[in-house]
């Protein structure tokens, strides 16, 4: 049998049929499904599909948030020959449709009324859709189109359990496995196409890179229709054996994180920018011994930072404070937060300041970034937990070819590069030149083979003198002071540069509390534009005068997915905030 992420599957159902697979909070406690119960759901979920009229090469659409239905869906799927393509539960209904009527999907699971509606809302324009599938604990759905999940399975009987075996077992390594549509910075969504070789050798790189095991175990709370959370909630998981647990909400996840202290964890970069600022608030509130106390923790835990990028061992004097350090903060403050048993935290799907990955690695939680795409199954290159540089994006992931192109373009080759996107030749033909994907990210490798990015060829600003200027790093140091939540460098064909900013919710509303300030007008404060323009000030003085930034706006709100300047991952789309924003942006530049 060809080696795929199905078959994986069966694989660990012999191989440890009474451990946990998933984990699913129901009252007090977590209620664990085994591998070889997950194997059995998924086995009755592909015979289900056949049942349906699911042909190889056809799509299955997934809408909901993390739970056991989303990845028994995914892996059905793929078992019987189709593909999954998951939906963001933050798409509108024209977005939904779109991307059902694109992949031309015959199925799609959805979690609640609330997305079967989105789903109803747009029936007469989906004409290959013919079944809607709701998920475990939806309210009945009087509609003959639709089946409550339960009625879903029991369709299962008049499948023969021969035939999902032969649809199995006809698995290719070139085979269409999964489609990934794209959040879409610029234009509609694409359909990544990803075979079944991609996803094995990548899901078996990546356990491999962090010495993944059974022990292992994660939280999954990141939109599945991602590929880097599909990576840590179902291909990695599969390949190395590890348990997952479901975070009961987005809301849930900071008390989830506490309960089950996972081993492997990774987060958005707002992830971690939230983390931040609410250790950072704890810290400041030291005073006195506990002041000096953590103080001392930091500074110890940066040295030490210091050794491991540079490969050296912790000894002697500073090995001595490194256990101190351990005892008094890092022990405590670790759990506290959820990370007490982590030993790989991830960050990934947008860039990270540097800034606040030395903040972590000061309180001894190495935060490492990866970068990579949806189009080459997640990973480009990667910082180990052997070998980490703080603020790159971490060497070539082995196997994987990485270079430059003389524009600076970051070009990948290698089993993980995918199939092209999907009924878009025109696109596939543009994104790859002889087996080399074409990234559209700007980086440079350092003498250590360190990759950093240095910005993204659409986002580039030239200036009215002609200066090509990557706004990222700008955006990035802007963005680790606490008030500031996004931070949009705008300067195209302009004399100068400017940036469009909005405040962080919690830490504006924690400053306008401590200083008896209204948070509406917040944006129009005079101390509060003294504080973003310190930090301006701050930044111009590491940056080339070109470089610099003359005038600021803070917005009145914050950029959201709903108005169109968020993808669902949270990438600023600029055109649109360039859009909604254009008379803050004229203002700036008026004489």
């Amino acid at each position: 049998m060809t080696d795929t992420i199905p078959s994986r599957l069966f694989q660990q159902a012999k191989k440890a049929p009474s451990k946990a697979a998933y984990y699913v909070r129901e009252g007090t406690g977590w209620t664990p499904t085994t591998w070889l119960e997950y194997a059995r759901e998924v086995r009755r979920a592909g015979k289900a599909l056949v049942a349906l009229g699911v042909e190889p090469g056809q799509t299955v659409g997934i809408l909901g948030f993390n739970r056991p239905e989303w990845i028994v869906a995914d892996v059905a799927a793929m078992c019987v020959g189709a593909a999954p393509a998951g939906i963001y539960t933050t798409c509108s209904a024209e977005e939904v449709q779109y991307i059902l009527g694109h992949a031309q999907s015959p199925v799609v699971f959805v979690e609640n009324e609330h997305q079967w509606q989105k789903i109803q809302a747009e029936r007469e324009r989906l004409p290959e859709l013919k079944y809607v599938v709701t998920m475990r604990g939806a309210p009945e759905i009087d509609d003959p189109q639709v089946l409550s999940w339960e009625a879903f399975l029991e369709k299962s009987d008049k499948s023969e359990e021969q035939t999902f075996d032969d649809r199995l077992g006809a698995l290719q390594p070139d085979g269409l496995a999964t489609l990934i549509y794209t959040s879409g910075t610029t234009g509609p969504p694409k359909g990544v196409m990803l075979s079944h070789a991609n996803l094995a050798w990548t899901a078996a790189t990546a356990v491999h890179m962090v010495s993944a095991n059974g022990s292992d175990s994660s939280l999954s709370y990141l939109p599945l229709s991602h590929i880097a959370e599909q990576m840590f909630s179902i291909h990695a998981p599969i390949t190395a054996g590890y348990a997952i647990y479901f975070a009961e909400s987005i809301e849930r996840v900071p008390e989830n994180l506490k309960e089950v202290q996972p081993t492997i964890f990774f987060g958005v970069p707002r992830i971690w920018e939230k983390f931040h600022a609410g250790i950072q608030a704890n810290i400041a509130q030291a005073t006195g011994f506990k002041k000096l106390v953590v103080q001392f923790a930091t500074s110890t835990g940066r040295e030490v930072a210091q050794q491991v990028q540079a490969g050296q061992p912790i000894s002697g004097l500073l090995a001595l404070k490194y256990k101190l350090a351990n005892k008094l903060v890092y022990s405590k403050l670790k759990p506290a937060v959820g990370l007490g048993n982590a030993r790989v935290c991830v960050s990934g799907a947008a860039p990270i300041a540097k800034g606040i990955l030395e903040f972590f690695a000061s309180l001894d939680i190495y935060v490492l970034e990866v970068y990579g795409q949806s189009e080459d199954s997640g990973p480009t290159t990667f910082n180990q937990p052997s070998r980490v540089l703080l603020g790159s994006v971490g060497p070539r992931v082995p196997g994987v070819e990485v270079e430059l192109a003389e524009d600076g373009e970051i070009l990948v080759k290698g089993p993980n590069v995918f199939l092209g996107y999907y009924r878009d030749e025109e696109a596939t033909q543009a994104a790859l030149t002889d087996g080399w994907l074409h990234s559209g990210d700007l980086g440079s490798f350092d003498k250590n083979g360190f990759l950093h990015i240095t910005g993204r060829k659409k986002d580039i600003i030239i200036t009215a003198g002609g200066k090509n200027i990557a706004p990222k790093n700008l955006e990035n140091d802007l963005k680790t002071h606490p008030l500031v939540h996004e931070a949009v460098v705008v300067g195209d064909r302009r004399k100068f540069l400017s940036v469009l900013v909005t405040l962080d919710p919690e830490a504006a509303g924690a400053w306008a509390e401590r200083h008896a300030r209204s948070t509406d007008a917040l944006h129009e404060d005079g101390d509060v534009l003294a504080e973003v323009q310190k930090a301006i000030d701050e930044l111009n003085t590491k940056v080339a005068r070109v470089e610099q930034l003359k005038k600021f706006t803070i917005l009145p709100r914050p950029l959201t997915i709903e108005h169109g300047e968020l993808t669902p991952t949270l990438k600023v789309k600029r055109n649109k905030v360039a859009e909604h924003f254009s008379n803050e942006i004229e203002n700036m530049y008026a004489e």
